[in-house]
């Protein structure tokens, strides 16, 4: 399947013997479905860390066109894209505690520290329970919301450390990749060196989940603005449609930034999987058609990349099937 240009309608000739007519070119989303239904059909199981199991594949490409405001934002289920953006706005502020989250009544992150509040005290609360005490009793949060050193503290944080006499080493100044990245698209948009990184391996074991979606690569090709993610593991049903938008969005945002124009979005995963236990997920989203062509709009450009509120992004156009809901693998 022909893989650039994908989220756009994109008009292909056909030429008769009468006329000559325009047909659609596939679907943005085609791609996506595809990716779910090969690795359904053709993926090794494997078994994994959750116990589950998936179905997997290793090496997979997206390709996604963000001219005049394309964005890939799935149809054939509900994405709900504001508690994505959410979610990538913590991450630029380099915050690595779900507080704000729970405030805001987002749900992503909360299963990982009450699994470890769990095993580390012995008292087995609902995480119902134990959301409400992060969002209500700050000293508590504290102690038992943090994920360790994860995404956003890479992204605009990654700590350095600075010889002192005796071959010892004290704390240096934490390196900005994001802010980083933004002056370096400035100063020398041909460079080569236009990454954000997330792994970090000194820090991995601290963390409540290495970064999947790990390292962000920036090209510029004329006035436009590309993006290459690398998902060094990539839960296909639950996880990518979120991992697509966020991706896209930061590709916006940086553009807005630089005076660019957003490009392609290349998204490449390393083990692409489906789990085990969301067979009738799947099923019912690949017996569904795409539909529509979601588009945004930043509706205000803040001073810094780090200044967007939630409020400066409105989608139109996207008119999606229903909501497909499926147990998260912790």
């Amino acid at each position: 399947m022909q893989a650039g240009n994908l989220h756009k309608w994109a008009l292909q000739r056909r030429d008769t013997s009468s006329e000559t007519e325009t047909v659609p070119g596939p679907h943005f989303e085609q791609q996506y479905l595809d990716l779910m239904r090969r690795i359904w059909r053709e993926g090794g199981e494997r078994k994994d860390r959750t116990g589950i199991g998936t179905r997997s594949i290793f090496g997979a490409t997206l390709r996604f066109d963000l001219a005049g405001g394309a964005m890939p934002l799935i149809t054939t289920k509900r994405v709900y894209w504001k508690t994505a953006t959410r979610e990538l706005l913590w991450f630029l502020t380099g915050d690595t505690n779900i507080r704000p989250l729970v405030l805001q009544n987002v749900k992503i992150w909360n299963e990982w520290p009450h699994a470890r509040y769990v095993e580390e005290t012995g008292d087995e609360i609902a995480l119902d329970i134990f959301v409400e005490r992060v969002r209500e009793d700050e000293e508590f949060a504290a102690k038992w919301g943090d994920l360790g050193p994860v995404y956003g503290k890479q992204w605009v944080d990654w700590s350095t450390y600075q010889p002192v006499a005796g071959g010892l080493f004290r704390k240096g100044p934490g390196i900005n990749q994001v802010a980083e990245v933004v002056d370096s698209l400035r100063d020398n948009p041909g460079s080569r060196r236009h990454i954000i990184e997330g792994w970090n391996v000194a820090e991995v074991p601290q963390m409540a989940l290495p970064p999947c979606h790990k390292t962000y690569q920036f090209h510029v090709e004329g006035n436009r603005l590309n993006c290459l993610l690398y998902q060094r593991s990539c839960d296909v049903a639950l996880g990518l449609p979120f991992n697509l938008w966020s991706a896209a969005l930061l590709q916006c945002m940086i553009a807005q930034q630089v005076d660019l124009e957003p490009g392609e979005l290349v998204w490449m995963g390393g083990d692409t999987h489906l789990y085990l236990n969301h067979e009738d997920l799947i099923r019912e989203q690949l017996s569904r058609e795409p539909q529509g062509t979601p588009r945004l709009e930043i509706v205000r450009r803040p001073p810094s990349i780090f200044d967007y509120a939630i409020e400066d992004f409105a989608v139109h156009d996207y008119a999606p099937h229903g909501p497909i809901k499926a147990p998260v693998a912790v």
